[in-house]
């Protein structure tokens, strides 16, 4: 039975795959950051659950540890944490900028550093890459910054780690309905603007990145490294109607 760490498990997409991954029997560990939500969630999935700062290596690392001593392997990690920042460069405050870099990139590195002290036996790493990395879209420097970060992060891994028989991969999500996007989601105007950019007319739901982080942290992937994944309804790569 495959044992998964789930980062920012308690989030729309974090949540998904952790209940898409306990329904096919894997053994879970649950971190964020809000115990009550992640009490909730373990209950869903009979998963155990961490209380942590996915932005400290230390703590994500202790985790990790954790999961092997509980269950004695680690398999694979998921980092679901992140943020959208939507602001022109010249307004972005220093602490805004810092904060973008720390739970978008810093959580991204603590996630490679700790499966790189951890998993011993090989296994599976995925990050949360974006399409704004991917296309020039205006006031997404910040996030778009720190989202190629993360790409470029996946990539070197990647190749670190590939003796190990770690592998490391990205999934590239468009804008997807979850609480971390509602502010833009619940303005009629900026709700509108977005789905005029998704060349499929709709947003995206956590069910539709969920299936791809699940296949890429299992076995059935395992000739696949080194792969940004877009999950964006052709936002990157297709011209809107």
């Amino acid at each position: 039975m495959n044992t998964y760490l789930i980062l920012g498990a308690t989030g729309g997409i974090g949540s998904e795959l952790s209940r898409r991954l306990a329904k096919g029997g894997a053994n879970l560990v649950l971190a964020a950051q809000n115990e009550d939500r992640l009490q909730d969630l373990a209950g869903e999935t009979g998963g155990e659950t961490i209380s942590l700062d996915a932005r400290s290596t230390g703590e994500v690392e202790a985790a990790a540890k954790q999961a092997v001593e509980r269950f004695g392997r680690l398999d694979g990690i998921a980092n679901c944490v992140g943020s959208i920042l939507l602001k022109p460069a010249h307004i972005t405050k220093d602490e805004d900028w810092q904060d973008t870099l720390e739970l978008n990139l810093g959580t991204a590195f603590a996630a490679v550093k700790a499966a790189g002290r951890t998993m011993r036996d090989g296994g599976s790493v995925v990050l949360m890459s974006s399409a704004a990395a991917r296309i020039g879209l205006p006031n997404h420097e910040a996030i778009a910054a720190a989202k190629a970060g993360v790409a470029g992060l996946t990539l070197s891994a990647a190749a670190t780690y590939a003796p190990k028989k770690i592998r490391f991969n990205a999934v590239a999500p468009g804008l997807v309905e979850t609480p971390g996007s509602a502010k833009i989601t619940a303005s009629e105007v900026s709700r509108n603007a977005s789905l005029s950019l998704h060349a499929l007319g709709e947003l995206g739901k956590p069910s539709d990145v969920a299936p791809t982080i699940a296949w890429l942290l299992g076995p059935d992937s395992a000739w696949v490294t080194g792969q940004v994944f877009g999950i964006d309804g052709g936002l990157s790569t297709v011209r809107a109607r």
